[in-house]
């Protein structure tokens, strides 16, 4: 057994009301792939921003090689050879793809020095080469990119700094299989060559296929660490994560049926366009219905949500109940009755600086206030309400919503969306980045909306999510919809066949 590169000792942080780590300890070993799972609040998160330099512990030791060190900065960690990439993404959209790449290196570099520009962009191109990205060129911007495409570049970023410690972070939450496969290819290649791995992911299935050894976290506190192998199940993990069994065939027992044939729409969308993005698509969605939307990464899917609510300019109609919606025009999807809960909850969904009770209410102020004055009794009641149902875990309702873990983080989003009482819930990645146990919980208050009449689009790039939980499924591919499924029809095999069909674009 080889020595640890970096061991934690009776770890411990603390925020008001929370006991984020308590007395963790737990060692990474060169060359292994070592996976940290647990339910969202377990403090995983907590781990990755004290091995970032972004948070301090509160009491315990932290040794590289057997020394004892203290992580007072991002700096001081990347000088240790650690570096984390988040699944919220961090780049700089307005630079180009080598530039994000080596801004690790610009930032160490000393003020007046020179920078070698041939010997930067190889260096660039060569990290990128190693992943495979050849698709990808180093001028190109990376606000022109696919959130996949992101998702590699940031990896990419972090393996050209001759990591010690890779931490990555719900890795594969945008990625297609092929992606996918390329990611698995790329860590397994860093483990031969000596890097510790520490893979944080709520997906068991690639846990088990990646991991050397696999730590369980709940409730702050390090549950188990175990030698991964045949023996091991992913029932197994859940009962350690959850502290008791879950029924995983409930879990992902289809939700939704198709509606009626002769349902009123909730939502009609003909014809549907974004310049370059989606080419001309026609659905419905019936009340009570849950419709999922499928396809690869650069299908055109990821950006219908946004073209639905307003968000980009389109062509083409969207209707709700029957009223026409104006482009370009979110109020009006609001005033309509839509509810958009985004993938991207830091930089689109989430008042990182604002409390929990101020982001469920703050698309619905209104209703709140009298004469000018907020009615903060009647908005802690219904924050009240919300995380209960929703099973959020939070200190108090004055807490910032920055400071809770992204599964919690996407609930309380959610809840912003109900306490709008919508019409059509249009859901984008609902359960990305969202521990076991709280996907079926999720799915659970998906089920009880459709009953009680709500229609719910969900777009999704984990297709058991798709095939489980839609009555029927709309699937996208080359920027078109390639087909429509629903019933026993809707299948992995099924969904999958028609992502993949090359459509032609509608002629100009």
């Amino acid at each position: 057994m080889s020595a640890a590169f970096l061991e934690l000792r009776d770890v411990t942080k603390a925020f008001p009301g929370v006991t984020a780590m308590d007395r963790v300890s737990v060692a990474f070993r060169p060359g292994e792939v070592h996976a940290v799972i647990g339910e969202n609040g377990a403090g995983k998160s907590t781990m990755m921003n004290i091995l970032a330099g972004e948070l301090q512990p509160n009491s315990g030791t932290i040794l590289v090689d057997g020394k004892p060190v203290i992580i007072g900065s991002a700096l001081a960690s990347q000088r240790l050879g650690i570096r984390v990439v988040y699944q919220e993404l961090s780049l700089c959209e307005n630079l180009t793809v080598g530039e994000n790449v080596l801004m690790g290196r610009f930032a160490r570099r000393h003020a007046l020095s020179l920078l070698n520009r041939r010997r930067a962009a190889e260096a660039a191109r060569e990290a990128l080469e190693r992943l495979g990205l050849t698709e990808i060129g180093i001028h190109d911007p990376v606000a022109s990119l696919s959130i996949a495409q992101k998702q590699m570049v940031e990896i990419a970023r972090a393996i050209s700094q001759d990591a010690r410690l890779l931490v990555l972070d719900e890795p594969n939450s945008a990625l297609s299989p092929t992606e996918s496969q390329r990611l698995f290819d790329i860590v397994r290649a860093l483990r031969a060559r000596g890097v510790t791995v520490l893979y944080v992911s709520h997906h068991l299935d690639e846990v088990r296929a990646l991991a050397d050894r696999i730590s369980v976290m709940r409730d702050g506190q390090l549950q188990v660490t175990l030698e991964n192998g045949p023996h091991l199940t992913s029932a197994d993990l859940v009962a350690h994560m959850v502290g008791r069994a879950v029924n995983t065939a409930a879990q992902y027992s289809r939700l939704a049926r198709p509606a009626p044939a002769d349902a009123m729409p909730a939502l009609a969308i003909r014809d549907l366009a974004v310049p370059g993005r989606i080419d001309g698509i026609s659905f419905t969605v019936a009340p009570g219905e849950i419709v999922g939307v499928a396809g690869l990464p650069d299908s055109g899917k990821d950006i219908l949500a946004d073209a639905i609510f307003g968000l980009v300019p389109r062509s083409g109609t969207v209707e709700i109940g029957g009223i026409r919606l104006l482009p370009s025009r979110p109020s009006h999807a609001i005033a309509a009755g839509i509810a958009l809960i985004p993938a991207d909850r830091r930089g689109a969904g989430a008042l990182l600086t604002m409390s929990v009770a101020e982001n469920i209410v703050s698309s619905t102020l209104r209703r709140f206030s009298r004469l000018g004055l907020l009615r903060r009794g009647e908005i802690r009641d219904t924050a009240r309400r919300y995380v209960g149902d929703l099973r959020a875990k939070v200190s108090d309702f004055g807490q910032r919503i920055g400071t809770l873990s992204g599964g919690n983080q996407q609930k309380i989003i959610l809840a912003r969306g109900l306490v709008s009482q919508p019409r059509l819930l249009i859901l984008h990645e609902p359960t990305r980045g969202i521990d076991v146990g709280a996907k079926a919980e999720i799915y659970d208050i998906l089920k009880t909306l459709a009953a009680d009449g709500l229609a719910i689009l969900m777009v999704s790039s984990e297709l058991p999510e798709i095939v489980l939980h839609s009555g029927r499924v709309i699937v996208m591919a080359n920027r078109r919809m390639t087909g429509e499924l629903s019933g026993s029809d809707v299948t992995e095999e099924a969904v999958m066949s028609l992502a993949t069909t090359k459509a032609e674009p509608h002629a100009a």
